[in-house]
């Protein structure tokens, strides 16, 4: 990488054919007017090290948002805008591009929201959580695709070290602590030395951010490619017990989730089945204190809530004589991550055997003869009907009524041979 200032041919054979002609129309258009573009952010990083990035960040000195409307007028799409912080979004086809006006920010208290002000590339830069994040391609007609490099980013990707640009990066905003360990594993680079001590310093910063803002950077953890090696560094490190104290990231853990990976489950939420298992061996109590902390949705909450639920009645599926109808009965209405979160964290092989029959079959099995079936032999809808799929789907399970035909013959045996309707 050393000695590289031009990279249009970077841009030209990484990114598609697509994203690069809007930049080069973007840049054309900007050109006569004495502003500077570039593009930024992630996707310049990952130009550099020749990974697949199509995440575009544009920037301009000047108005973004006027910027969009005139490339919506040659490239239709859709078109969505945030005055308030001089943003845009062009979307067309399966693309999309973010345009912002160039800003500084300050932090009035460690954690609040920035205020911003317009400022030239360079202050936009110094805003930015590391310094491999703080590069930009310029795309002004004139310069196009040369690198904008004050910060010593590219320097950092030869060494493979994540810097923050200043001392006060994880006091102003400590949610760059998570993400600076993400980089880090993503990348397999570490936490450049001061960069490293600052974080030591500052992790008690933690608890300036809101539950909302914790949980939206656990999320992106959890959509890494190997989100355990970031847990456990932030085990390492003492990150992860500001999130909970009883929550563990250790080779335990990152067992389950390679295993949670090899699972084939339809429905399956793989991040809903990490969020599942990091918070597996927490007591009702603490479980609820993470879920009001994280503010989860309500899809989230439940999965940890019967997770926990589950892992307290396993017991009752600690019997080798269960039959599938009780087995269905048990599990039946749990969500599917917290079922397989059971199988995979749960120390009984009996209990585990069952768990692992209800999410490959069990959970699946339905009764051929169905409610329209029934209505024709004369059962009225009404908790009558409810009971007899019910009782069908026993049988079936059971191996009682294999075939369309035995369901039809034990309803005709239940109802006692008289009906009030045609015949099925």
């Amino acid at each position: 990488m050393s000695g590289v200032t031009d990279l249009s041919r970077k841009i030209e054979k990484q990114l598609p054919g697509e994203l690069v002609g809007f930049m080069r129309l973007a840049g054309g258009m900007v050109q006569g007017k004495g502003q500077q573009l570039c593009l930024v952010g992630g996707v310049v990083r990952d130009l550099l090290l020749g990974r697949e990035n199509f995440d575009i960040d544009i920037v301009l000195e000047g108005d973004a948002i006027d910027l969009a409307r005139e490339l919506s007028d040659l490239k239709p799409g859709k078109i969505t805008t945030h005055p308030r912080f001089g943003t845009a979004k062009l979307q067309w086809d399966h693309w999309s591009v973010d345009l912002t006006t160039a800003r500084a920010e300050t932090y009035a208290w460690p954690g609040a929201l920035p205020t911003v002000r317009p400022a030239a590339i360079r202050d936009d830069l110094f805003r930015r959580d590391f310094t491999i994040n703080a590069m930009a391609i310029e795309l002004n007609s004139g310069r196009y695709g040369r690198l904008f490099d004050v910060y010593g980013g590219q320097n950092d990707l030869k060494q493979k070290h994540v810097r923050v640009l200043h001392e006060k990066s994880f006091i102003d905003d400590a949610t760059r602590i998570w993400r600076g360990l993400r980089y880090e594993q993503r990348l397999g680079f570490r936490l450049e030395p001061t960069t490293l001590r600052w974080l030591k310093r500052d992790i008690a910063c933690l608890d300036t951010v809101s539950g909302d803002r914790i949980r939206c950077e656990l999320e992106l953890v959890l959509q890494e490619a190997y989100p355990e090696k970031i847990l456990n560094r932030a085990r390492e490190l003492g990150v992860l017990s500001r999130l909970h104290p009883a929550l563990q990231g250790d080779r335990g853990l990152a067992e389950k989730f390679e295993q949670a990976r090899r699972m084939r489950l339809p429905g399956l939420s793989l991040i809903g089945l990490y969020l599942a298992l990091l918070a597996y061996f927490l007591t009702r109590e603490e479980n609820e204190r993470l879920i009001s902390y994280l503010r989860l949705c309500k899809s989230a909450a439940r999965t940890l809530r019967d997770t926990i639920d589950l892992k307290a009645r396993l017991k009752s599926l600690d019997d080798p004589g269960l039959t599938p109808s009780r087995v269905y009965v048990l599990l039946h209405g749990y969500s599917t991550s917290a079922v397989a979160a059971n199988f995979l964290a749960g120390d009984s092989p009996v209990a585990c055997r069952y768990l692992d029959l209800f999410l490959k079959e069990l959970c699946y099995a339905k009764p051929t003869f169905g409610g329209e079936d029934l209505k024709k032999l004369g059962v009225s809808p009404g908790p009558r009907l409810k009971e007899i799929l019910d009782r069908l789907l026993e049988a079936k399970l059971d191996g009682q009524a294999i075939t369309k035909q035995d369901e039809k013959d034990l309803v005709r045996r239940w109802l006692g041979g008289e009906y009030s309707g045609g015949d099925a």
